[in-house]
């Protein structure tokens, strides 16, 4: 389990707002690109919108998808392209990894949101940002890594909440202003062979079952079997024996095991039917803070520990949609699935095949300083939900229908 939970009171951390750091690190930005992340090409599309935007004098909220832990050095180099550095809103244990990362992240624009629990700090930093400044904000309305390309997650309403309220601010403003929302849609494409540069890590994993190299195998069904055998672990597990079934089904019972227990007991309720991303916030949530009470006695804290790897495990098992390797999968579902075998055994990840981004920016949608309608989701975020869903040429929702309403804990 990665260590995105701290057991230690939060402290804000502000953004840095000056311009050497940004510049001096944005030199070496497309180098540690492709050394870290195996990222080697950049395409850029409809930047003249972002432009005008900025010309125009409005607050600027950019809302990526986000599918790969090197999105956010990406959108750097959307910034390095306009040439206005950004603000990002980015998970408070990003900060706490190492002291380099303490140092440099608030000096290129970073600030910190706690995901655990309500953080008026961020969420003021944020309105400042849209509403005074005239450098963009970056706000992942997912909230979370999803870590495929090809499903963009349900949007928390917490960045419209904020929007509205810069929006709000910056209409009361003398002369009055707006704000506007780019969707950007990130979109990743191999640039080179797929199966000799994954066949390392294959017969890695392989090993750790004590397997002899599936080699005989073609490449989809050796991804396959690997797991089924990840799965079945994790049945057995949690269990008793390995589950027989459609893969959609044994991927919600393991689910449903691992989460129904723990929301009897901490939310006092269940929410079968929800987004599990919004379920596992909502448990961290009531989990976390007892860590900072200083009335926990070791017992208690290894049992809270063990809740939040069951937590983390549901949310590793959301990641893997049971259709996404379905008929005749594009490598890039391959690769996305080979690294969170990877990651989800070692924590880990490194770049196995070259890869090429492209970078859409989509029309401004202007923020309103009032909500419009009261339905399932924010009507702007709906927006934001169906404009990244073209630019990906990802399946629209049902007509008539929206997403649930994810709620943000900023």
């Amino acid at each position: 389990m990665q260590n995105i939970v701290l057991e230690e009171p939060y402290v804000p951390v502000p953004p840095r707002h000056g311009t050497a750091w940004p510049a001096l690190v944005s030199k070496g930005l497309p180098w540690f690109l492709r050394k870290t992340y195996g990222v080697v090409e950049f395409e850029y599309l409809n930047l003249e919108r972002l432009r005008e935007s900025l010309r125009a004098g409005h607050g600027v909220a950019l809302m990526p998808n986000h599918c790969r832990d090197e999105d956010g050095l990406v959108m750097g180099m959307v910034s390095c392209q306009i040439g206005r550095w950004f603000y990002y809103m980015s998970s408070w244990h990003v900060f706490k990894m190492d002291p380099i990362k303490a140092f440099l992240l608030p000096r290129i624009g970073l600030y910190s949101v706690y995901r655990e629990g309500t953080d008026r700090a961020s969420v003021k930093t944020s309105v400042d940002i849209l509403a005074r400044t005239n450098r963009p904000l970056v706000i992942f309305p997912e909230g979370f890594l999803a870590r495929t390309n090809d499903r963009l997650g349900p949007l928390m309403d917490g960045p419209a909440l904020i929007a509205r309220a810069a929006a709000k601010k910056r209409a009361q403003a003398s002369p009055p202003g707006q704000v506007v929302v780019h969707p950007v849609a990130l979109r990743y494409h191999l640039r080179g062979p797929l199966e000799s540069g994954v066949a390392g890590v294959l017969a890695e994993i392989e090993r750790r079952f004590a397997w002899q190299p599936n080699v005989h195998l073609n490449l989809v069904d050796r991804i396959k079997k690997i797991g089924d055998a990840l799965l079945a672990l994790k049945e057995i597990e949690y269990l008793g024996a390995v589950q027989t079934g459609p893969l959609a089904e044994r991927l919600t019972q393991l689910v449903e095991v691992v989460l129904r227990p723990l929301e009897d007991e901490w939310v006092g309720a269940r929410h079968t039917g929800e987004p599990v991303q919004a379920r596992v916030r909502q448990l961290r949530a009531a989990i976390v803070p007892g860590f900072t009470s200083g009335t926990l006695d070791d017992p208690e804290r290894r049992r809270r520990w063990r809740h939040l790897a069951d937590i983390y495990l549901a949310q590793q098992l959301d990641n893997y949609p049971a259709d996404y390797l379905s008929g005749n999968p594009p490598p890039e579902r391959l690769l996305e699935t080979i690294e969170r075998y990877q990651e989800d055994l070692t924590d880990k990840l490194r770049p196995f095949v070259p890869l090429k981004v492209t970078v859409t920016i989509g029309e401004a949608i202007v923020v309103k300083p009032t909500r419009e309608g009261r339905g399932a989701q924010d009507p702007m975020l709906h927006e934001v939900d169906l404009k990244l869903r073209e630019m990906l040429n990802l399946p629209q929702p049902a007509a008539g229908s929206q997403p649930k309403k994810t709620t943000a804990t900023v």
